[in-house]
């Protein structure tokens, strides 16, 4: 009888002992921020999936459980505010130095609630709504934001996001600078005939990207075209499909951290590859991993990977001699008003040099 109560006993106790880490854990989400002894003030919000809302205001300190938002929290420039992110949130490098939650799907809910923040970022699609709603019984308020389909989805999200955090005119900022250097593209590519592409996410099984994803779009804006014609996001094409429609260009995204993609290299030797042309000849694109992520870095891959396609509208055209001689010998209409600014020491030389000119020194 001992032999049956007592596992029964300690079983209890531990049972006792969680219930009471829980409740201590929720009592420190629930509890007013040690900044201020003030109530807290809150502001309502509807996020990019629809629900409401109460952020604590100011939000002081946040975690981010996607590395797009990581890195949207970095451009907009409130890296002081972010307090813990995710295994895979690792750009910029600084970010790795923050405290980890586990990964997207399956954060750690203690290490979050042990990190006190006023605000948590989701995002649909990465991370699992059971995850919003188990930090909204903690007493924890999330802001989820929606997969975006374009680039000016990104550029309208990081705007939204940056007036949720109380910096509306960073976001207006960064955002200005991302349609600039877009619009720049624009005019240097936008009348050539774009590449045909094939942007490569796995090589086996073949695996590319659909029409309507925000990467088909970034591609438009580098001046190329995706041969893949998909209404899924992620479709798996086959090698004789690639090789009916011979792609000029093979695209490929490699992490920062490397100057190539290893896939490049290991395509060219599987069987089967050397029919398409880009292989055999070695047209490829390998850019920032940024492009794959869904933040205001997006751009410099965009720009990138125009630069490779087609580096003829990034050449800046010389001065002919012509050119150069009529810049430097204006027309006299056109020429500025002469302008003279004497010291005292040349007036001196010229009342005193005989001839009224000063002496060479």
């Amino acid at each position: 009888m001992k032999e049956f109560v007592r596992p029964r006993l300690r079983s209890a106790v531990s049972a006792a002992i969680v219930a009471m880490l829980s409740c201590a854990a929720l009592s420190r989400a629930q509890s007013p921020s040690p900044i201020s002894s003030a109530s807290p003030v809150f502001r309502e919000v509807t996020d990019e999936v629809g629900r409401s809302v109460r952020i604590p205001q100011p939000v002081r300190r946040i975690v981010s459980l996607a590395p797009s938002l990581t890195e949207t929290i970095y451009a907009l420039g409130l890296q002081d505010r972010l307090v813990g992110d995710t295994i895979y949130c690792d750009y910029p490098p600084d970010a790795q130095k923050k405290t980890k939650v586990g990964g997207a799907i399956n954060p750690s809910l203690e290490q979050i609630v042990a990190l006190h923040p006023d605000l948590v970022l989701v995002t649909k699609g990465l991370n699992r709504l059971e995850t919003a709603d188990a930090l909204e019984g903690l007493g924890i308020s999330s802001y989820s934001t929606v997969h975006p389909h374009t680039v000016e989805e990104i550029i309208a999200s990081s705007k939204k996001l940056s007036d949720v955090l109380g910096v509306p005119e960073a976001g207006a900022s960064v955002a200005s600078d991302m349609q600039r250097r877009l619009a720049d593209l624009q005019q240097r590519v936008g009348a050539l005939a774009a590449k045909r592409v094939l942007f490569v996410v796995w090589t086996q099984p073949l695996i590319s990207v659909g029409k309507d994803t925000f990467i088909a779009d970034a591609l438009r804006r580098a001046g190329a075209v995706s041969i893949v014609d998909s209404d899924q996001g992620w479709p798996q094409v086959s090698l004789e499909e690639v090789a009916r429609l011979q792609p000029e260009f093979l695209v490929f995204a490699a992490s920062h951290s490397e100057s190539a993609s290893p896939a490049v290299e290991v395509l060219a030797t599987l069987p089967g590859w050397s029919i398409v042309d880009a292989v055999s000849n070695r047209r490829f694109a390998v850019i920032s991993d940024a492009v794959n992520r869904p933040a205001p870095r997006i751009v410099s891959a965009i720009e990138d990977l125009a630069k490779q396609l087609h580096p003829e509208a990034f050449v800046e055209k010389p001065e002919n001699s012509k050119e150069k001689i009529e810049k430097e010998n204006p027309p006299l209409n056109q020429r500025p008003a002469p302008h003279y600014s004497f010291s005292t020491d040349i007036v001196h030389d010229h009342s005193t040099v005989p001839g009224g000119r000063a002496c060479a020194h």
